[in-house]
């Protein structure tokens, strides 16, 4: 599966007795401890055994749906979903909740706490199908597996039988934003929890799994045992491991076929207001403990933080519905910017239900903000904080969003992080890439702000260590430059604008020809066709930005040859210029077919996908003596064809751009 949560993945029950009696009569007792067992571990022979039964009653539909059945019986339903997870997440198949008989009545049934360990199976079931090895995390594998399964995927289908289900989503919202239970600190958890696996050594177990004798009398006694003998601490987590799965059926929503629907769902129902009440309530900042579980994904308490900022990510990014996010007061912050900058207020800013926004002195947007400036740079929550606000810029790029957030002081943490703390994971380092990037792109008072944090050489010089250290890191940043400066050379009349291109140091050192040139060559070199991710297919898309650039003013033979000469300096004739037309046959194949790509590459460039199409093609034609065509630069005896197989779908459809194109920076480059 693509999704078993960290809190649980490759866990087992406690005593590898407990689930073979699964097979036998005394399944009751089953998984009573499934979660807590993890913190102890088992040894590789005990989980390849277990894992070997949960695969066997996988292949057992009729037993799955008996798991479903005992989710709404008060004394099986935390056993049930125990087991359940290890039978989900061993079947080579996901189990279809449609099929589930009687499903609406069964969730109709279950009370708050029943429905948030229902919340752990179905997550399971929701999340896509995953092969394992790195290669199926290509995108070529990845198009392979789309075009050999047309139609809904199993969770697609999963979650429109939820979304079908009267409540689901308003019981949903309600979990999700429910005060946050405190529990105690791991390394007391733990204590108590060795204390407590001790006690289940001495139990009776054996007699428990015997076939003679009252074994409902003996089970009901061991269960009442178990209870008194739970701590407090491990009932907590238990509640903060099922708050987490109900945040990830949100998110997985969220970024569903059905997002639209799912919004005004979630707008309906206050999802934003509760979770900003939420916040409050949630502890950001780093222990003291020095304990090995502090900050991991497998702390249950940071796992939720980390859910609840994913949360947020999925439901601002490219969406109108992020101004939630923000409160009245600061609503008005955005009109006061617009309205100083003669600018019109954005559609979705007017449209915004003032009744649906955050209450109190600040919305969720500002108290991120306020967290990831106290985050230690190592922190675990730095990458989703930085996603997490980035994701409010995502989209047509829109001056009053920015300079809400530069009159904050982000700008100016944000290049403090990129150049004081070059122990940050590569991670954190491109967050903080592309929050920057957002956040200058055509603002020309960005470009200010910036040039004023880095105006000695030492500090400008570390920063450009930062970009040049890993391109797959930085390269968006590196795209927002180039745009920003083609916009504001076609503005050099502007006092302002003017002022801001002589100073940078920035601007100024991506103007050279020469640098653009270094910069195209490593991002070319970077990634081939079979390597392409979703993480460094960017480093395509800003080869072909600096292309694009170029063409526009006549300048694409230039580049071209240079790239030849590059090739022939480094003894590699036609490598660059083979790679690169490998992947601009894959990038034909991939973003022809793909209208949501496709949109997201004009927002977040201000260049009409037209554009990009009509680039690619320039640079593929087969005419040799054409300036523009890779051919007429690659030696025949260096063309390969090898790439002829890849499928094509030039399927695009021209209505795909975006409704609301908001208040931008600027109007489309060309």
């Amino acid at each position: 599966m693509e999704y078993c949560s960290p809190l649980w993945a490759g866990a087992a029950v406690s005593n590898l007795a407990w689930l073979h009696a699964v097979e036998t009569k005394t399944f009751r007792i089953i998984g009573i401890f499934h979660n807590e067992a993890e913190s102890l571990g088992l040894s590789r022979s005990q989980r390849r055994q277990t894992e070997g039964v949960a695969r066997r009653l996988s292949e057992r539909s009729d037993f799955v749906m008996f798991l479903f059945s005992l989710l709404s019986e008060k004394r099986a339903y935390l056993q049930a979903t125990a087991v359940m997870e290890d039978v989900l997440c061993a079947k080579k198949e996901m189990v279809l909740l449609e099929e589930v008989p009687d499903l609406v009545r069964l969730v109709s049934k279950l009370d708050q706490h029943q429905f948030a360990n229902f919340c752990r199976a179905v997550s399971i079931m929701v999340s896509e199908l995953e092969s394992s090895g790195d290669d199926n995390h290509t995108l070529l594998a990845q198009n392979e597996q789309l075009r050999q399964h047309a139609g809904p995927s199993p969770a697609d289908l999963n979650q429109s039988t939820l979304l079908n289900i009267p409540g689901f989503v308003k019981r949903l919202c309600e979990l999700a934003t429910q005060k946050a239970p405190t529990s105690s600190n791991s390394l007391t958890f733990l204590q108590e929890l060795e204390h407590l696996i001790t006690w289940m050594e001495m139990a009776p177990l054996d007699t428990l799994l015997e076939e003679d004798g009252d074994t409902n009398d003996l089970v009901l006694q061991f269960e009442g045992q178990v209870r008194d003998a739970l701590p407090q601490s491990m009932r907590t987590m238990h509640e903060v491991i099922c708050k987490v799965e109900v945040l990830y059926v949100l998110i997985v929503l969220l970024t569903g076929k059905r997002r639209d629907q799912v919004h005004k769902l979630l707008s309906q129902f206050q999802l934003i207001p509760g979770l900003n009440d939420l916040f409050d309530e949630l502890i950001w900042k780093e222990s003291a403990q020095p304990h090995p579980l502090h900050n991991c994904d497998c702390n249950p308490e940071v796992a939720l933080k980390i859910q609840f900022l994913r949360l947020l990510h999925s439901f601002s990014d490219h969406h109108e519905n992020k101004y939630l996010l923000l409160n009245k007061e600061e609503l008005s912050e955005l009109s006061t910017i617009a309205t100083s900058a003669n600018i019109p207020e954005s559609k979705a800013l007017q449209d915004i239900d003032r009744l649906l926004v955050c209450r109190g002195e600040k919305g969720l947007l500002k108290k991120l903000i306020e967290v990831m400036k106290n985050e230690s740079p190592s922190s675990a929550f730095r990458f989703w904080l930085a996603r997490a606000v980035e994701s409010f810029l995502r989209g047509a790029t829109s001056f009053v969003d920015q300079m809400f957030l530069l009159n904050l002081g982000l700008l100016e943490h944000i290049v403090s992080c990129i150049i004081d703390n070059e122990s940050c994971t590569r991670d954190i380092l491109q967050s903080n890439f592309d929050l920057l990037g957002e956040l200058m792109k055509f603002n020309v008072k960005a470009f200010r702000k910036f040039y004023k944090c880095v105006a000695t050489e030492e500090r400008f010089g570390m920063f450009m260590q930062q970009v040049n250290s890993s391109l797959v890191d930085s390269n968006m940043f590196i795209r927002c430059v180039a745009l920003s400066l083609e916009r504001f050379l076609g503005k050099l009349d502007n006092f302002e604008v003017f002022d801001v291109m002589t100073s940078c140091r920035l601007l100024t050192f991506m103007a050279s020809i020469d640098n653009q040139l270094s910069f195209l060559t490593r991002l070319i070199g970077i990634v081939r066709v079979e390597i392409l991710t979703q993480e460094n297919v960017s480093c395509l898309n800003t080869s072909l930005v600096f292309l694009m650039l170029a063409s526009r003013k006549g300048e694409l033979p230039v580049y071209l040859n240079a790239l030849r000469e590059k090739e022939y300096a480094q003894n590699k004739p036609g490598y660059i210029l083979g790679n690169f037309h490998s992947l601009l046959r894959f990038w034909q194949s991939h973003y022809l077919s793909k209208d949501k790509d496709s949109t997201s590459l004009e927002n977040s460039s201000s260049i009409c996908f037209e554009h990009w199409k009509e680039t690619v093609e320039l640079l593929l034609s087969p005419d040799r003596q054409a300036s523009h065509s890779l051919f007429g630069y690659i030696d025949e005896a260096y063309i390969e064809m090898e790439d002829t197989d890849l499928p094509f779908h030039l399927t695009h459809d021209p209505t795909h751009a975006a409704d609301d194109t908001n208040a931008v920076c600027g109007e489309k480059l060309f």
